[in-house]
Parts: C-alpha cells; sequence; structure tokens
C-alpha cells in the first residue's frame, strides 16, 4: 500500500496533550490555516472521536473518514475533503473512531496504520507541504498512530495551574515511541495557550515552562480571546471569522516562527 522509502514528503505535525480544554484542537485547525495563508498547502487529520477540527473547518459530509482510513484501508485521496480555506484540506473523523482502539487490537501492524496511510504514493500528487494531526486528548493507540506517523509533536500548554505536571506522560509516552517505532520524533515544541498577561498565574506558568523546557517553549504565546472561542460556531477558523483579532494575529505568528524554525519561506 505504501512505498517506505520515498525521501521527500510534507512535515507531519502531531499536536497533542492527554488533557482537555488545553486549545489542542483550535490550535490544529488555526495553525493549518495561518500556514496554508502563507501559501503553502496543509492537510489537518482529525484523529480525535469528538471530530471537533472536523467541525471547526465546517465539514458536514463524513461518510468516509479515519475511522475508514484506519480499519478498512481506505485510499487516503477517498477520504481528503477541501475546506472553505484555500490550500487548506481534512481528513474528517466521527464518533466511529471512538472503537478503533479495540477493533485493530489484533493487527500486527496497529502502531504503523497512519504512518503507513500518510506515505502512500499517492500523497505525491497532492504535494503537501504539512500534515497536522490532531490527537485525541488521551494517550491511546491512536495518539500512538499519530506520534508513530509524525516527524514531531506540538504540545498546547494551558497557562494554568498543574499545567506542567501533565507533561511528564506525554513526555514518557513520546520516549517510548522514540524508542519502540519511531526513533527520530522529536518535541517539535510547547505553545502557551489561553494566555492572560494581566494574570499572574500565566505570568508564572509561563516562568514554569521557560525554565524547565528552554527554547522548547515558542516565543508566540496564543491569548485567550472571545473571538478564538466563537470562531468554531461559525464553523471557521478564527484566521477568517475576524482576521484582526489577537487570536488570529497570535497564530499568524506561530505559523511564522514554526516556519522559520523549519528554515522555510512561505510563498
Amino acid at each position: 500500500m505504501s512505498d517506505l522509502s520515498r525521501p521527500t514528503g510534507p512535515r507531519i505535525i502531531a499536536v497533542a496533550n492527554q488533557k482537555g480544554g488545553v486549545g489542542k484542537t483550535t490550535t490544529a485547525i488555526n495553525l493549518a490555516a495561518a500556514l496554508a495563508e502563507t501559501g503553502l498547502r496543509v492537510l489537518v487529520v482529525d484523529l480525535d472521536p469528538q471530530g471537533n477540527a472536523s467541525t471547526g473547518l465546517g465539514i458536514e459530509d463524513r461518510d468516509v473518514t479515519t475511522y475508514e482510513l484506519l480499519v478498512d484501508d481506505v485510499p487516503l485521496n477517498a477520504v481528503i475533503q477541501e475546506t472553505s480555506i484555500p490550500g487548506l484540506s481534512i481528513v474528517p473523523a466521527t464518533v466511529d473512531l471512538s472503537s478503533a482502539d479495540i477493533e485493530l487490537m489484533a493487527n500486527e501492524k496497529r502502531s504503523f496504520l497512519l504512518h503507513d496511510a500518510l506515505r502512500q504514493t499517492a500523497m505525491d500528487s497532492f504535494a503537501w507541504d504539512y500534515i497536522l494531526i490532531d490527537c485525541p486528548p488521551s494517550l491511546n493507540l491512536l495518539t500512538v498512530n499519530a506520534m508513530v506517523a509524525a516527524h514531531s509533536v506540538l504540545v498546547p500548554l494551558q497557562s494554568e495551574f498543574f499545567a506542567l505536571e501533565g507533561l511528564s506522560q506525554l513526555m514518557l509516552t513520546i520516549r517510548e515511541v522514540r524508542q519502540a517505532a519511531n526513533p527520530d520524533l522529536r518535541i517539535e515544541g510547547v505553545v502557551l495557550t489561553m494566555y492572560d498577561k494581566r494574570n499572574n498565574l500565566s505570568q508564572q506558568v509561563e516562568k514554569d515552562a521557560r525554565d524547565n523546557l528552554g527554547e522548547l517553549v515558542f516565543e508566540t504565546r496564543i491569548p485567550r480571546n472571545v473571538r478564538v472561542s466563537e470562531a468554531p460556531s461559525f464553523a471557521l477558523p478564527v484566521l477568517s471569522y475576524d482576521s484582526n483579532s489577537l487570536g488570529a494575529i497570535a497564530y499568524r505568528d506561530l505559523a511564522a516562527e514554526l516556519l522559520k524554525k523549519h528554515n522555510k519561506i512561505a510563498a
């Protein structure tokens, strides 16, 4: 089904944090939209059974999804859908994906299914620059699939009390995946979300994160912004919903910082 020897391809980033409500899906869809806005071709893979990334990008038709991609070995080009954002596509998800863990348990290659699907030779015709995988808020087989498939993991970190405590288990999982299945996996970085510069707690979380993680923490901070919260109910990224909002500006800055790290120049 796939040619694993192909030397080139898109940069694949898993957006992961086993804790819910940290801005994981929001970061996935808005970073994807910001990258697409620069002229790059971006694919979002919705690997969360809640399907919030699909909803947030306005996808209603979900007859063929990541569930079929993983469980039924459906070709990638059968599950990709265009969004309203030029250059941005998605593989949508539904609640069916919640049973994938159990159904895939007997499959010998269960941890490599997404890895192989994203390396089909049919991928070449799409010429993606980036693939962002929106992981479920848990460290299950789906998240392991994402980490085995990815080059790196981007971790959204909510600016709240105990934020850093949950990172230890995620880092352990990344280390285990690196040892067992994907030795080249690295941490892309940690991005502070829901940041309020007027709040002493946000400032303390940032200090703790930078003291403990150093350069892994992105300079860009995603502010707590009502426009970011409102955008999904209109099935739009915040960059489309309110292009001049503080949230939209922050995600553009995050995209620019990411591209600089990868020595890429936007079109």
